[in-house]
This record gives C-alpha cells, structure tokens and sequence, in this order.
C-alpha cells in the first residue's frame, strides 16, 4: 500500500502548496491595477501590523513586493516561536511556543507594541495587516481589568468543551483591546486607511471571525459572548473579571465592538481552505484518481465524521457511489473533539484517522488510505500535523500488540501513530488555512 500512502501525502501537499502566503501576498500587491497601489501612491509611512501563523512569509512578500517603497515600511508582526524570515525593515515578534494554542504574557507585550505604533500615525499613511489562522492566541491585548490568565483559563475551557471556532472568538473579541473591529477602529480614527491581507482559516470565511477580526465589523455582542459561556456550563469556572467584563458590556456600561467600519478599511481573502481542496483535486486527476469533493464546511465531532467516511468508502467500495475505484475523498473544514479530564496526547486530525481506521478495520482497509492533517503543520499539542493509515498500519500494530481502540479511547492517537510509523510530521508549514482530509479508495488487487 506505499503507492497510496505517497499518493496521499502528495495530494495533500499540493493543498498546502496552494495556500503559499508568500506567493498569495506577492500576487495581491505586485498588482498594478489593482486597489493597493492607488493607496500606496499617498506616499505616507507604510505600517505593517497583524499576526498568525503564515505572518513571517506575508511580512517577507511584502517587502519582497514593495521593494520600491522599503524606506516607508515599518512595522510588527507576532509569530509562533520558530518562524523567521530576512526582514529589512519588518520586525517578527515570538508570540507563543511551537505546539501551544493559548496567549501569552510575550504576546501581549508585543501586542501592545503594535497598539503604540497606531498611535503615531496619521493622516497620509496607511496600515497593511496581516492575519492568519492562529491571530487569536498570537494577538492577546486584555481589556483593563482582565489579565492574561484570566484569559488563559478561558480559553483552555473553550478548547476543552469542544466550542468552536466562532463561539471561542466571540468570547475573545469582547475580551480584547484589539479584536473584534477594535485595531481599524483605532486606526480609521486616526485618518489612516487599512488594508487587510488575510489567509482564512475558519469555515465561510467569515472576516469577523479569522483571527479575531481585528480589521472586521463584528456582528456579535456581550450577549452572544456570555450565551457562548452559558451554553456550555462554564460561567461557574469563568474568572470573576471576565464575567463582570461581560455583564457590563451587556448592560451598556462599556462600548460594543463596532458593527460598522468606515469605507477606507478594505479585506481581501487571499487563500482559503475552498482554493487548497480545488488544488488537491487537480492533484488527484494528475495521479489517476477520480475526485469526489465534498467541500470545506465539515465541523462537529471528528468521530462523527470518521463514522460519515468510512460508511462512504464501503459505499465506494461496494456500490461505486458516489463514484468507483479508483477514487479520491477530499474534505476540508475544522472538527472538534471534546475531552474529558484525563485523556491522552493527539489532535483532532490524529484522532479522525484512528477513528476511521477502527470503523472500516482489517477486513475493509486493504485498498484504503486515510490521510488527516493540518495545512499549518500542527494538529493539537504535538509535533505533527495529523496522521496517516492504511492496512499495513492495522497490521504493524497487531504486530506490536497495541490495541488501537484503547488509544482511542482515551484520545491518545498520537503514541499509537507514533509506534506505527504514521505521524505526519512536516515541521510548521508556514500557512493555515484548516485542515485537509484525503481518502484514496483503490480497486483491490492494485
């Protein structure tokens, strides 16, 4: 089965080469005709805020892209610890440790440096900022009040309960002197026009909800951000000053996020997870597959969508629907997982692929491969992107008597790929725009 493992990896890889910030970036401004340069030709100072963690390949592309305007760049970006890139006049700011999703005190710091920096500019200048997935925990800026570990906290009880991505940056948006609007609303203030270059990782696309939209109209309100707490229980747990934050934004005592933004704030969407699944398919044809794309809008329970695959490759397998071997499923989107207190090591990616191999087992894998992985190189606190199975894995396990449904069971994917050989480890790949699923169905005997 190595031919359908490599097929795999292959088809995946194209998905990520696709969302390329570098290249997404440098095609956007190096555009002549296009509404950058009527911008830039102002000739004020060029400020270039932001953070995630595509942020030092889009801080390199804009330099590499307005060479002839480098005198006039200045700026920050926060990145995850381990990102560089050779920078003339843009700063990187380690904003989080490699593996970690949650805000941190140099975070903050940084954060509020790049808070100062608005306040110097003005009329004639203009703000670029760069946001990828990964900007909520890279970008933390508490309200006065809330602390950083008050912040911390809640975010750790967000992930655990399994909120998604939109209820976890509700809550952080009313949290933040940054997010939710709160950065254009700061510079369109101050005369200056924004431009936000931005790589989605969130499902839709919504712009209030990457990173946090900082450069974003935010359509939710205090309410909304205590139903999020209240909905899972956790208004108990919650720190004292969070909730007295938010029950005096509810009871009109502090301003809202800004519902509105001024016409000079201008969002394009420059890579997605809709482009990177199309660049797969095309990747697929090239292999010999036929491609059925069920598309980038997957939330809810990773093993709830392990049990949706394996029932469509016995489908394929059986009945040739949706279509025969030899055939390639892509999917996209985000899942969750919802942990209890003791559980073991893995991500949700990891965890599909343990869970879709248990579902179609040893009689039904032969013929499959089941590949899982983050487009940013990171698939929960490990040091993989996701995981990879096909017979041989059921087999190597046996082989070393390890019992995959007590891994399982426990959310402990990742010792059990470990052991096997079938972590998909890439090293952060300097994009992220979710994750990327490829199912290869192969006629038997192949």
């Amino acid at each position: 089965m190595l031919h359908l493992s490599a097929d795999a990896q292959a088809i995946w890889q194209a998905a990520v080469q696709a969302a390329d910030p570098f290249e997404r970036v440098c095609a956007y401004l190096a555009n002549t005709e296009g509404p950058a340069r009527k911008t830039l030709a102002a000739g004020g100072r060029i400020a270039v805020l932001g953070g995630g963690k595509a942020g030092a390949a889009m801080a390199a592309a804009v330099e590499a892209a307005l060479a002839d305007h480098l005198p006039r760049l200045l700026g920050l970006i926060n990145v995850p610890q381990g990102q560089s890139a050779a920078l003339a006049r843009l700063r990187l700011r380690e904003a989080r440790p490699a593996g970690s999703n949650h805000p941190t005190e140099a975070g903050v710091a940084a954060t509020l440096e790049q808070l100062e920096l608005v306040e110097t500019l003005g009329p004639g200048d203009l703000a670029i900022c760069l946001l990828s997935g990964g900007g909520s925990a890279l970008l933390p800026a508490p309200v006065p009040g809330v602390s950083l570990q008050d912040k911390q906290l809640v975010t750790r009880l967000l992930h655990a309960c399994g909120a998604s991505i939109n209820e976890m940056n509700c809550v952080r948006k009313h949290l933040s002197r940054y997010k939710g609007g709160r950065l254009a609303q700061r510079l369109t203030a101050r005369g200056v026009p924004v431009l936000g270059l931005i790589l989605s990782d969130v499902i839709g696309d919504p712009l209030d909800v990457i990173a946090s939209g900082p450069t974003a109209a935010d359509p939710t309100t205090f309410a909304d951000a205590w139903a999020v707490l209240e909905r899972y229980d956790l208004l108990d747990k919650t720190p004292l000053a969070v909730r007295e934050h938010l029950q005096r934004g509810r009871d009109g005592q502090i301003d809202e996020t800004p519902k509105a933004l001024p016409e000079t704030v201008r969002n394009e969407i420059l890579a997605s997870n809709r482009e990177s699944l199309a660049a797969a398919a095309r990747q697929a044809v090239l292999r010999g597959y036929r491609v059925v794309n069920l598309g980038s809008f997957f939330d809810g329970e990773t093993r709830d969508l392990a049990s949706l695959m394996a029932a469509l490759v016995r489908s394929v397998r059986r009945d040739g629907v949706p279509a025969p071997p030899p055939l390639c499923l892509l999917s996209g989107g985000e899942t969750t997982v919802t942990l209890p207190p003791d559980h073991g090591k893995g991500g949700r990616n990891q965890e599909f692929v343990l869970a879709s191999l248990l579902k179609l087992g040893p009689t039904e894998m032969p013929g499959v491969a089941i590949l899982s992985g983050g487009t940013d190189g990171e698939d929960g606190p490990t040091d993989a992107a996701g995981a990879i199975a096909d017979a041989d894995t059921l087999a190597c396990a046996a082989a070393l008597r390890l019992d995959p449904m007590a891994y399982l069971q426990r959310h402990d994917a990742y010792p059990f790929f470990d052991a096997v050989g079938g972590l998909l480890r890439t090293g952060l790949t300097g994009t992220n725009v979710m994750d990327v699923r490829v199912v290869l169905v192969a006629h038997l005997g192949k």
